[in-house]
């Protein structure tokens, strides 16, 4: 069955959990444990309160946050009250987020008080950005400065509103109507918001859920942020879907996941693979029983076939699983199966989804652009005709800016976004292949690699890397093995040790911060 026609909208999956799973633990957060039954009610007096606060269908509802039980309740009750949710991530400072307010023309904010030191009301408020199209700002504390409301304010607000005055508003969602924008990091420049309907989030995570195995009484620990794709709809909305439990986790930090898993009976642990080396290497993982786990589902980086192996063997997960997505297609656009080879799933993101299509730019086999056509590819940017018009071409296909190889079975290996290929005395040279090649050293823990400028050659690498703790490689060593390992062209010509790789929140390395390095 797919999930579009199964519930129509957001709102309509959210009121068939609540019936279908109704006594099961829909979230846990310390000691805040909630059923099916009361997330659904709190998610109807959340969009009573948005209804009460002048939010009218297709209006935008900003959420500033951490994985949180307020982030889960505020957000679907703006989905469910017709608003189109528009995530922030949770490292902007306050002009970045004051520019996708601004540019999303947001009605209303759910803010979070103070996170890792931060007072984000304070940010906003010294961004000096005019944002006259916001209305409401609602704190998620138990405090707010004089113009802002609290959450339990905000709430009261919604008690006015009879309940079958909420219930339709969400039945007159239609599926083919936006959910939410998600806003991409930027790379290029400003950050461009891809339009994502009802129908297109969920027919792609009942695919998800189905492809990952995902099932009732799992017990899913969500490190992936929310405000990202992949922690808001292969999270909360998978959930919803199979009744599994989630368990949010606002920080990443390996001691907090290692406790969770082991207190929470986590079964379920997606992530980048930076997540599941930290959670290996561990001094103190002997310590934890993390015997429940059974599914790994990671990507948006070079993933180790050792990393998969140790998975497999030391923490005996079940289902190792990889997958490829970008926000433009809705998250997802490939998917490892279950059964897959280890080689399979370290070295390619699978194989298409149901109702995709792929197309590489090149001969078969040859790495070049990646183009996806489906159900899933975004309407386009929120107001930008002209980027839109630079990304989808006229008969469907979305451009993605990755370069990959097709495989003969169709799995598809990203080997790097177009922007990060170097030249090197006239060879393409692709980042993420080499850093695939340095991963395997038995020393280094985690690599990146850049083009850098070379008076000979144009260009050539250079690899950043972390050593595995109780190492001593040196630069020298790395290259001598790397002149064994790959073709002359690949070879860093200089190695920089680093203790950590600045990452995004999705877990993707941040090269242009090596850049300027």
């Amino acid at each position: 069955m797919r999930g579009d026609e199964e519930w129509g909208s957001i709102p309509g999956l959210v009121r068939d959990a609540a019936g279908r799973y109704g006594d099961r633990e829909a979230v846990a957060e310390g000691r805040t444990r909630l059923s099916y039954t009361e997330l659904g009610e709190q998610v109807e007096r959340a969009a009573a309160a948005c209804l009460a606060s002048g939010v009218e269908p297709g209006d935008r509802v900003a959420i500033w946050a951490p994985n949180t039980l307020d982030w889960i309740v505020s957000a679907l009750g703006a989905v469910t009250a017709g608003a189109v949710l528009v995530p922030l991530n949770t490292r902007f400072k306050g002009t970045e987020a004051a520019y996708i307010l601004q540019r999303s023309r947001a009605k209303l904010l759910f803010v979070t008080g103070t996170f890792l030191g931060t007072s984000y009301v304070a940010s906003l408020r010294r961004s000096d950005v005019e944002l006259p199209h916001l209305e409401t700002v609602v704190v998620l504390a138990d405090s707010a400065p004089q113009d802002y409301v609290t959450w339990k304010e905000f709430l009261v607000r919604g008690e006015r509103i009879p309940r079958v005055e909420v219930r339709a508003r969400a039945d007159a969602i239609a599926p083919e109507d936006p959910s939410d924008i998600i806003y991409t990091s930027g790379t290029t420049g400003r950050p461009k918001g891809a339009v994502i309907t009802h129908a297109q989030t969920l027919r792609c995570y009942a695919i998800w859920s189905e492809l990952a195995g995902l099932r009732e009484g799992d017990r899913y620990l969500i490190v992936n942020p929310f405000f990202h794709t992949f922690g808001y709809k292969a999270g909360i909305i998978a959930c919803l879907m199979r009744g599994a439990t989630m368990v949010p986790q606002p920080v990443f930090n390996v001691d907090t996941a290692l406790a969770n898993i082991a207190a929470e009976r986590i079964s379920v642990l997606p992530g980048p693979p930076t997540l599941h080396q930290s959670l290996l290497d561990h001094p103190s993982r002997a310590a934890h029983d993390l015997s429940a786990l059974r599914l790994v589902v990671t990507g948006a980086a070079v993933v180790p076939l050792r990393l998969v192996e140790r998975l497999r063997t030391e923490l005996h997960i079940s289902t190792v699983l990889t997958a490829y997505g970008l926000s433009e297609a809705s998250g997802i656009v490939t998917m490892c199966r279950r059964g897959d080879p280890a080689e399979v799933i370290a070295t390619t993101s699978g194989r298409a989804i149901p109702g995709t299509e792929i197309r590489v730019l090149a001969e078969p086999g040859s790495p070049g652009e990646v183009l996806v056509r489906g159900f899933h590819v975004m309407r386009g940017y929120f107001e930008d005709p002209d980027t839109t018009s630079a990304t989808l071409t006229p008969d469907g296909w979305l451009r993605t800016g990755d370069v990959g190889v097709l495989d003969g079975a169709g799995n598809l290996r990203i080997t790097d976004r177009i922007k990060d290929m170097f030249i090197v005395g006239g060879f393409n040279a692709y980042p993420a292949e080499i850093e695939q090649l340095l991963g395997l050293h038995p020393d280094v823990a985690d690599v990146a690699v850049i083009g850098v400028p070379d008076p000979r050659l144009g260009e050539v690498g250079k690899a950043y890397a972390v050593r595995r703790p109780g190492t001593t490689v040196t630069a020298d060593d790395l290259i001598a093995w790397a002149r064994r390992e790959m073709a002359n062209f690949k070879v860093p010509r200089s190695v920089e040790f680093v203790t950590e790789l600045p990452r995004n929140a999705g877990g993707k390395v941040l090269k242009g911060e090596l850049r300027g390095m």
